[in-house]
């Protein structure tokens, strides 16, 4: 007689033993993201790719969809560009040590996974400082402070005649100018965020937020548009695909937490000396490079708002 105890003849489903190579299933942890990557974040979820890690940050690129297309997962002391997601866990407590460059992951559905680490978004923030009104007097004295605190020797491009020739067309408003120089300095440098990105990502974040909060700054975000508009259009193709995601983050006014404090203090709402020395040492160059844009931008807004340029536009 067979016993009804048989496994055989057992009805319903089967248990199944674990399998001792399989990865454990882990919580998410929660997150912060900036606005900048809530379309990626909320939208069905799609593959992506780990292409970079660091002590305080993972980037990860999704497959398909729109800009930007790399997602940075960073910890709570790092940097902050706009294309963040803040984890809860500083350096120290390595976040990112169980994520590989090359690792599989994805993002939607509210979260974003890589390797070892599942974040979810619980909050967002915005990356756009609130910066205006701005007295033209007010800006051209933290423009004047900006250039006294910035070591030109630092910039990656020190000696290149691309950012001079970016910052005359610009101060000019001659767009057919501005686009040339632009043309010739993306993709230039070393780097995840070659010298010529960064310094045409700050003098588009000045252009566009300092032009919309100045008196007579029309002209500036004119400019903005169209010069940001020209250097995104394939970027992938020229630069980096993270260097490509920030300037598309910049064409929009998002700037990392770094650069929107030296705007806000050219604003005259921060100390600008602290702002600038956070901004140069949160990397070897890209800080210095955006600090030359943004410093630039700043001039050309200040150049665009005088009468004679106004009419010449007109």
């Amino acid at each position: 007689m067979i016993e009804r105890s048989d496994p055989a003849l057992r009805t319903g489903p089967q248990p199944v033993a674990p399998d001792p190579g399989a990865e454990p299933v882990r919580a998410p942890v929660p997150g912060a993201a900036g606005l900048a990557v809530r379309e990626a974040v909320e939208r069905p979820r799609r593959s992506a790719r780990v292409i970079a890690v660091f002590p305080s940050a993972a980037y990860l690129r999704i497959n398909g969809g729109c800009e930007p297309r790399v997602v940075a997962l960073v910890g709570s002391d790092g940097m902050r560009p706009a294309n963040s997601i803040v984890v809860p866990a500083g350096v120290r407590q390595q976040p990112f040590a169980g994520v590989r460059e090359g690792d599989a992951g994805w993002i939607g559905d509210g979260h974003a996974e890589a390797g070892g680490l599942r974040v979810r978004v619980r909050r967002w923030w915005d990356p756009r400082p609130v910066l205006g009104p701005l007295p033209e007097a007010r800006l051209r004295h933290g423009a004047m402070l900006l250039e006294a605190a910035l070591d030109p020797r630092a910039c990656g491009l020190a000696g290149h005649s691309g950012p001079a020739a970016l910052a005359s067309g610009c101060a000019s408003g001659d767009l057919a100018q501005a686009v040339q120089a632009a043309e010739r300095i993306v993709g230039l440098g070393p780097g995840l965020t070659p010298s010529g990105d960064d310094v045409i990502a700050g003098m588009l974040l000045s252009l566009r937020l300092l032009g919309e909060v100045t008196a007579g700054g029309a002209r500036a975000v004119w400019l903005a548009d169209w010069l940001g508009a020209a250097v995104t259009t394939d970027a992938e193709t020229r630069t980096t695909s993270l260097s490509a995601s920030l300037l598309h983050c910049a064409a929009a006014g998002q700037p990392s937490g770094e650069a929107g404090a030296v705007l806000r203090a050219l604003a005259g709402h921060e100390a600008l000396a602290p702002a600038v020395r956070r901004l140069v040492a949160s990397s070897r160059y890209s800080g210095a490079d955006l600090a030359w844009g943004l410093l630039a931008g700043s001039r050309a807004v200040l150049a665009l708002n005088r009468p004679s340029s106004r009419l010449a536009s007109a």
